[in-house]
């Protein structure tokens, strides 16, 4: 019975570094283009992650053409393409095992810094889960459990990007608000004082025609 839990406890912690190795968190500078490079042990693996350009909201105007971003398989073939954008999730199961790509392409000048997260999750199928029967379904359990996990992580990972950048936004536009609002204060302030000054200037040159 020991030896029985021993070994489960054993997988536990061997998926459990599984997860850990799978799991990269990059902060990259664009300048015209970058790739990463992540290799796929097995086919049917699922990758999933998400990107987003850091202060593009601060520094991006409205007609700002955004970043490109595409994914290869080994084979060549373009699993994933965006175009123009500030930011987004991906996730597919990997048509075979090999060296996967994900570039991002910068058609400007000024260099871009994003936050890109990916991860990389296995689940054991009939041909290589554990012999003793008895691990079998812990095994897959676990692996489910696991991906259900990291999805969930992953999912939270890219709402607190947006959120922060949202948040960043909200921040920004107020402080911009408050900014303006002081200047249409000191304008209009300056603008009485200027007529005041103006109309007692011809009070004055009514009062010296008068006596005159």
């Amino acid at each position: 019975m020991e030896s029985k839990w021993g070994k489960i406890w054993g997988l536990i912690g061997l998926l459990l570094l599984n997860f850990v190795n799978n799991v990269s968190s990059l902060s990259l500078t664009i300048t015209k283009v970058e790739c990463v490079y992540e290799i796929v042990r097995s086919e049917g693996d699922i990758v999933s992650g998400n990107f987003v350009v850091v202060d593009h909201h601060i520094f991006w105007s409205s007609d700002h053409p955004g970043l490109d971003f595409s994914i290869t398989s080994p084979g060549g073939d373009i699993l994933h393409n965006l175009k123009g954008t500030s930011g987004d999730k991906f996730s597919f199961k990997a048509p075979r095992s090999g060296l996967y790509q994900f570039c991002f392409h910068n058609p400007l000048s000024t260099p871009e810094t994003i936050a890109f997260y990916i991860h990389i999750g296995h689940i054991p199928n009939e041909h290589n889960l554990a012999k003793n029967e008895h691990l079998d379904p812990i095994n897959v359990k676990i692996a489910e459990l696991r991906e259900a996990l990291e999805a969930v992580t992953t999912e939270q990972k890219y709402l607190k990007s947006r959120d922060a950048v949202h948040r960043s936004t909200n921040e920004s536009t107020k402080t911009r608000v408050i900014g303006y609002t002081v200047g249409e204060y000191m304008l209009l302030t300056i603008a009485s004082v200027l007529q005041v000054i103006y109309i007692r200037r011809l009070f004055s040159k009514s009062v010296g025609y008068n006596r005159i």
